[in-house]
């Protein structure tokens, strides 16, 4: 776990966006440790089959973790047991703050934040399960709402438990991704245990990381929504945190590559099915990628209705030809 020993970037999970050739691509562009997509002990314990392609792990995507969720201590440990089992990850990462309502309705997610003593139960019983064959971590958020701030608990019964790191997301589930990251919370919750706490929420800029890491209580920042659009952000802010220095934001040019690269890889493995099926998948990460492209807004409902590769070509020709290309 030489990751918790050194502070280090890490690729948040989400849902949709954190599949193997994504996770790769980041760590080509300096993110230390990934994530897959979440899933839930129930996807794993009933349709192991289906939900598997969610946790394949490839060579080049080491340190990755696995998150799973659930609210059933006994069905949280079979399902980690099975994940550890078929696919090794470098660690087991619990779900404990997820919003999203499929994940809370079902007890799972940020809903642990409600009931502390279960959340511990559930991460007593992996950290059982899994022993010395896997580290256990766990997400968390600040509480349910600005009313029931829960964090420190959390931390102190998570340390309890065994789970060897903690990441905070700054928010109350109320909050959902709206309002601002509470980093002083997050850096408070971070002196209360002794165990590594890595740091998530409102990381947007190199410069965003340079502060959170001088203030020395994480041990990592956690970067989600901004990697979407801008991946370079590990690089970049792995450049500065060594130099001091700032390198440049990337080009139009670089983007673009970097577009067509990610949808010829993802259409090459087949994931997502035939083009057809594989381009729908993929114009959200289009939209993401040319989001910052000037001269993008006009052609930005046709990216939305992406159906081929060769169209893909055409657009992202039109968009280098536009004003402000790199």
């Amino acid at each position: 776990m030489q990751w918790l020993r050194s502070f280090s970037l890490y690729l948040a999970p989400m849902a949709g966006v954190t599949d193997a050739i994504f996770r790769v691509l980041c760590r080509e562009l300096g993110a230390d440790v990934v994530e897959t997509e979440f899933v839930s002990a129930e996807g794993v314990l009933q349709a192991w089959q289906r939900t598997k392609r969610y946790v394949q792990i490839t060579p080049g995507d080491r340190p990755v973790g696995v998150q799973l969720f659930g609210a059933n201590p006994t069905r949280m440990a079979q399902a980690a047991r099975i994940i550890v089992d078929a696919v090794r990850p470098d660690f087991l990462d619990i779900n404990a703050g997820c919003p999203v309502p499929k994940v809370v309705g079902r007890n799972g997610g940020a809903s642990l934040l409600k009931d502390l003593p279960l959340l511990e139960e559930i991460a007593r019983a992996v950290v059982a399960e899994l022993r010395d064959d896997c580290p256990v971590t766990a997400k968390i958020r600040l509480g349910w709402d600005a009313q029931h701030i829960c964090a420190p608990e959390a931390c102190h019964r998570l340390e309890e438990a065994g789970v060897c790191a903690i990441t905070i997301h700054g928010r109350t589930r109320a909050q959902q991704y709206g309002g601002t990251a509470d980093w002083d919370m997050i850096h408070h919750c971070a002196s209360l245990v002794r165990i590594p706490v890595i740091g998530n929420g409102d990381i947007t800029t190199p410069q965003d990381v340079l502060r959170e890491r001088d203030l020395k209580a994480v041990a990592g920042v956690m970067i989600g929504r901004a990697a979407m659009h801008d991946p370079w952000i590990f690089q970049r802010a792995k450049a500065l945190l060594a130099t001091g220095h700032l390198l440049p934001e990337p080009t139009t040019r670089e983007r673009i590559q970097l577009m067509l690269r990610h949808v010829h890889l993802t259409l090459e493995s087949g994931m997502y099915g035939d083009e057809t099926c594989t381009m729908r998948t993929m114009r959200a990460r289009i939209l993401a990628y040319t989001k910052q492209i000037p001269g993008s807004k006009p052609h930005r409902a046709a990216l939305a209705r992406i159906g081929s590769y060769a169209e893909l070509k055409e657009l992202a020709a039109i968009l280098l030809a536009s004003p402000g290309r790199g």
